[in-house]
């Protein structure tokens, strides 16, 4: 009697808990320490209170935006990880992706905030430009944070559908919008006066950058 034996490789989910739990150590972290921003930032939904008190632009360094960007950071990596999961690119347990995948998009988001800051300068527009990126910033932290616990449930559980990712990322497109817009209404004056040099701004960096990654991705 032959006997066939076939390798069984069992991915690991330890490296995704350990992350999820960080995230949430560090929303607990936050909640201790900075509680009345904390609470002002989880309300950004239904008032705008939260970017009318932390407008300055300091505040884009400081440690509440830096560790919360990390959790933004770390839920979308999770997301696009599911997504490249289910059309078959790779495996949601797979963590060698997932460290590509998390840092290709924090080299793309800091590349794109250091060519920001450069063009800015150039044109002048130094304050508008910190002001609007905190803004941006504050928002997609909040949508990453909504994203979390959806991360969570589908990365553990096998019952994602076509229809239901198609779902939960149009609905994050339309949040996404919906929240550029209301950055754009914030500093309507300052961009009418600057409208030509903020046209350039938004062709280069808010529009070109995406269009290249598009094109890069249905190419590859």
């Amino acid at each position: 009697m032959d006997l066939l034996l076939n390798e069984r490789a069992i991915e690991s989910k330890d490296w995704a808990t350990v992350l999820f739990v960080l995230c949430f150590t560090i929303l607990a972290i936050n909640r201790t320490v900075f509680e009345v921003r904390f609470t002002e930032f989880i309300k950004i939904a239904i008032s705008d209170k939260y970017l009318k008190i932390y407008k300055d632009s300091g505040n884009m360094n400081s440690w509440f935006t830096i560790s919360m960007f990390i959790v933004q950071l770390i839920s979308f990596a999770f997301l696009i990880q599911i997504t490249l999961n289910h059309f078959g690119l790779t495996t949601k347990y797979n963590w060698i992706t997932y460290i590509q995948i998390i840092t290709l998009l924090g080299v793309f988001i800091l590349s794109k905030y250091l060519i920001e800051k450069i063009i800015a300068t150039t044109f002048n527009i130094e304050e508008f430009n910190e002001q609007f990126n905190l803004q941006k910033v504050n928002y997609r932290t909040y949508i990453g944070l909504l994203v979390l616990p959806v991360n969570i449930l589908l990365f553990y559980n096998d019952f994602l559908s076509k229809t239901l990712l198609l779902v939960i990322i149009s609905i994050i497109l339309i949040i996404n919008a919906i929240t550029y817009f209301f950055s754009l209404k914030n500093y309507q004056n300052l961009i009418l006066s600057k409208f030509f040099y903020f046209i350039l701004y938004l062709c280069a960096l808010e529009i070109a950058p995406y269009y290249f990654m598009y094109y890069w991705f249905t190419k590859s």
